[in-house]
């Protein structure tokens, strides 16, 4: 049987070691900026239906049979599909808070991932490694231009051209899109909405540049 998802925090945000706190948009609060980072990750997602900082207190046993507890750092939700990946539950610290705190951690996250095991979720650990990546920077630098609407004019004529071809890059749509570099200008922030909504498709793994390569993406929101 399905297990209902949490829908209200277990606990409130306190301050931190890293002693760095605030709030991200549609998401809410968080305890140090790598926390805050993968949050603008996850609200990036658009597969992502919902997430829950503090979802659960999880109650396990430690070394000597003592009642111990564990609330994981967030819990995230996604869109429901042949294809969508199950809730994640998670915990963000530095790599070097887990060296240092590997023996304390481990049982802790046994726990949780027994805990998503009975429910049909997956326990993730998620340090730099996995989140400070190129697909951040493109994120962060996305932002500006998915919230902003372009002109549909121009949109249209990039939609035109993808659609005439497989693959292009993004330096070639802009030529064959404009011989004026004023023009090529204007048509640039219209390329990073279009990226930033999912209508054109390319590898956010890899750094935005001229010659990223581009597709038809799946649509906008």
């Amino acid at each position: 049987m399905k297990k209902a998802l949490p829908i209200l925090p277990v606990r409130s945000i306190g301050v931190s070691g890293r002693s760095v706190t605030g709030i991200v948009p549609l998401m809410g609060r968080f305890e140090s900026t790598l926390e805050r980072d993968l949050m603008e990750l996850v609200r990036f997602d658009r597969q992502v239906s919902s997430f829950l900082p503090q979802p659960v207190k999880i109650e396990y046993k430690g070394d000597a049979g003592e009642d111990r507890s564990y609330t994981p750092d967030g819990l995230i939700t996604f869109h429901e599909s042949s294809s969508s990946p199950e809730p994640i539950l998670y915990e963000v610290k530095y790599r070097e808070n887990f060296r240092e705190q590997w023996r304390a951690l481990l049982p802790k996250f046994r726990a949780a991932k027994s805990y998503c095991e009975e429910r049909g979720w997956r326990f993730e650990v998620y340090t730099e490694r996995e989140i400070r990546t190129p697909y951040l920077d493109n994120v962060k630098f996305l932002w500006p231009f998915r919230n902003r609407q372009p002109c549909k004019v121009l949109s249209d004529r990039v939609a035109a051209v993808l659609d005439s071809c497989d693959e292009i890059s993004v330096s070639a749509l802009l030529g064959m899109l404009a011989a004026d570099p004023k023009q090529r200008g204007e048509l640039i922030p219209v390329l990073w909405h279009l990226i930033g909504t999912g209508a054109i498709h390319c590898d956010l793994n890899l750094p935005l540049r001229m010659i990223t390569v581009l597709s038809a993406g799946g649509g906008v929101e």
